[in-house]
C-alpha cells in the first residue's frame, strides 16, 4: 500500500514546487514519511500511507472519495484530519483546524509532529523558520499525557529540534 500511496502522491502533486521554488513539492511528504519512520520509529503502515498522502485534499485536486477509494477509509480520515477547509477565513480555518487534528487522534498528531518537523527543518528564511517553529510549539500544545509512548517519544524529539534552534 505504501509504495502505491507515493506513486499516487507523486502524481497528483506533479509540478508543484516548495516554497523555495525549486524542489518538487513530493519531497516534503516522503520527508514526513522518512521522519515517521526513521526517527520516530513507526513502522504502522496505515500512518505511513497517511503522511505521504497528508497534503492531497489541500493542496491537489483529489479529494476523500478518490484517497478512501485506493487506500481505505481509515487513511483516509487521516488525510481529512490533516486538511484545512480553505473555504474559511484564515483565523476561523486555523482554529477549526487545530481542534480537529486534537480531536482526530494519536495518528493525526504523529503526522502533524513529522510535518512540523520538517517545515521547520526545511525553512528557506528566518521569517518561515520562525512560522514553523510557532505552528511545531503548537502541535506540541495538543499532546495529552494518556497519548501512546509513540506520540510522546516524537514530542520529545520535537522538542528538542525547537530548543537547538534557540539562541543561546
Amino acid at each position: 500500500m505504501l509504495d502505491q500511496a507515493i506513486s499516487f502522491a507523486a502524481r497528483a502533486h506533479a509540478g508543484q514546487l516548495r516554497k523555495d521554488g525549486k524542489t518538487p513539492y513530493i519531497a516534503h511528504p516522503i520527508r514526513v514519511m522518512t521522519i515517521l519512520s526513521c526517527h520516530f520509529d513507526i513502522k504502522d503502515e496505515l500512518i505511513l500511507t497517511a503522511a505521504v498522502l497528508h497534503d492531497l485534499i489541500e493542496d491537489t485536486t483529489r479529494d476523500y472519495e478518490s484517497i478512501s477509494r485506493h487506500f481505505g477509509n481509515d487513511v483516509a480520515d487521516l488525510v481529512v484530519a490533516m486538511s484545512k477547509d480553505p473555504r474559511l477565513p484564515e483565523q476561523r480555518r486555523e482554529e477549526e483546524y487545530h481542534q480537529q487534528i486534537a480531536e482526530a487522534g494519536w495518528k493525526a498528531k504523529l503526522i502533524k509532529m513529522a510535518d512540523c518537523l520538517d517545515n521547520v527543518q526545511d525553512a528557506i528564511d528566518n521569517s518561515m523558520q520562525c512560522r514553523a517553529c510557532d505552528k511545531a510549539r503548537w502541535a506540541l500544545e495538543l499532546i495529552e499525557e494518556n497519548d501512546p509512548r509513540e506520540v510522546h517519544q516524537a514530542a520529545a524529539i520535537l522538542r528538542d529540534l525547537l530548543k537547538s534552534l534557540q539562541p543561546a
